[in-house]
């Protein structure tokens, strides 16, 4: 596997990192599904945050059935994407589970939920009754549209919020229907990444204020956010970007391109300068400066010429001396990385993207390390994603004070 067998374990990993974390202290309780606001808590749980997942009794988040299935029942999905939290079980349309909900609501500092808008308030589990059970409380909402407006009632998932934030409609060739942007989980990423940032946010001012609030976020708005120039060049010029493939709008060549050992490169030629030197290195100097090419608009008339005389020189070439002829002569360019590339670049290896995870169920596991990177308090990956109810007797021992006995009985009952 290449490099794959210097990357470090999760254990050596942790040894030298310092004890403590930016989130130390902080408990988390993720009562969500799927991926959205629980990467939110994913990613509290990776800088020292006690995240507790919350889970429905025999059931589990559907995000243990989502992707490949591992030996230990759960998917690879969970495994990677519920690292470092606890798992319990709670019945929450039971009245009693409820009533332990809320026990365990004024003993946290963040709420994480994603269910669709009226959901908790159907179970009595509303804004205002969390609120006045512990106003310090910060909660993180997320739902397709968002809890205000015509659609905040409808259903939604990531392609859904790929679609409608707009990125789907761009994602593809413009001769063919609107693609997947990557992944059809872009947009429950995206959202619990900026959930993290409202949360962090909120609890700085709930520190300073002792009062929580609200972070309220719609699937599709994370993605209409990153769209760049889309709104501005729509508002001022009417213009409606359209699929585009490879390349994008404003620059050329800034694309993909085909090398002689079947693989593929990116280079991005941001400014004439950069193009000019791009030029010289395929042996055309004069297409650039004062030539038929040599600025971003006459480049940009010609988009399937200048990618055209591109693609003819990446062809003499393999992928690997492309990359070093383009760094020779200051031209960006990079692999475009397959997950075997990616397993095997240096880069990755010396960056640690990569950690090995040890776990009782299914031995070691490969994992997309923590990011951000801190030098001082950094992050890490302890755990995987665990087995059904494992911290049951733990949570509710400790933080509720339940016996034995009495966990029993709930679990008879089917509250837990």
């Amino acid at each position: 596997m290449g490099t794959m067998s210097k990357m470090p374990s999760a254990e050596a990993a942790c040894e030298k990192m310092s004890v403590n974390k930016p989130l130390a202290g902080v408990r988390v309780l993720d009562i969500a599904t799927y991926i959205a606001a629980p990467y939110c808590a994913t990613i509290m749980a990776e800088f020292g945050a006690e995240v507790i997942k919350v889970e429905m009794p025999g059931v589990g988040d559907p995000c243990r059935r989502l992707g490949t299935v591992s030996d230990t029942g759960d998917t690879l999905v969970w495994l990677s994407e519920a690292r470092n939290k606890k798992s319990v079980t709670l019945n929450l349309k039971d009245p009693v589970g409820q009533k332990m909900l809320k026990d365990l609501i004024a003993r946290a500092d963040v709420l994480c939920e994603n269910f669709r808008p009226g959901t908790l308030e159907k179970w009595n589990l509303g804004w205002d009754v969390i609120h006045a059970l512990n106003p310090k409380l910060v909660m993180l909402r997320v739902s397709g549209y968002g809890q205000t407006g015509p659609y905040a009632n409808k259903p939604g998932f990531g392609r859904i919020g790929n679609a409608f934030g707009g990125i789907s409609f761009l994602a593809g060739d413009p001769d063919r229907p609107p693609a997947t942007p990557g992944s059809a989980t872009l947009a429950d990423y995206m959202a619990g990444l900026y959930g993290a940032l409202g949360v962090v946010m909120a609890m700085r001012s709930a520190d300073a204020t002792g009062i929580g609030q609200q972070i309220d976020i719609g699937l599709y708005e994370p993605i209409f956010r990153i769209l760049d120039e889309l709104a501005p060049a729509y508002d001022k010029f009417n213009f409606i970007r359209q699929r585009m493939g490879a390349p994008t709008v404003n620059v050329c060549p800034h694309s993909h391109y085909p090398t002689r050992d079947n693989r593929w490169v990116a280079i991005a030629c941001t400014n004439d300068k950069i193009y000019g030197r791009l030029a010289k290195l395929m042996g055309y100097p004069e297409v650039a400066g004062e030539g038929r090419y040599g600025t971003i608009r006459q480049r940009e008339a010609d988009r399937a010429g200048v990618d055209g005389m591109v693609t003819d020189w990446t062809m003499k070439h393999d992928q690997d001396e492309v990359v070093t002829l383009c760094e020779g002569a200051e031209v960006p360019c990079g692999i475009v990385a397959s997950i075997d590339e990616i397993f095997d670049n240096p880069q990755y290896a010396a960056r640690n993207n990569i950690v090995r995870v040890a776990d009782d169920r299914i031995g070691d596991l490969a994992v997309a390390n923590v990011v951000p990177r801190l030098t001082g308090t950094p992050g890490s990956v302890d755990t995987l994603g665990p087995a059904l109810g494992a911290h049951n007797a733990e949570v509710y021992g400790e933080l509720l004070g339940l016996t034995a006995a009495e966990l029993e009985a709930l679990a008879a009952a089917g509250v837990i």
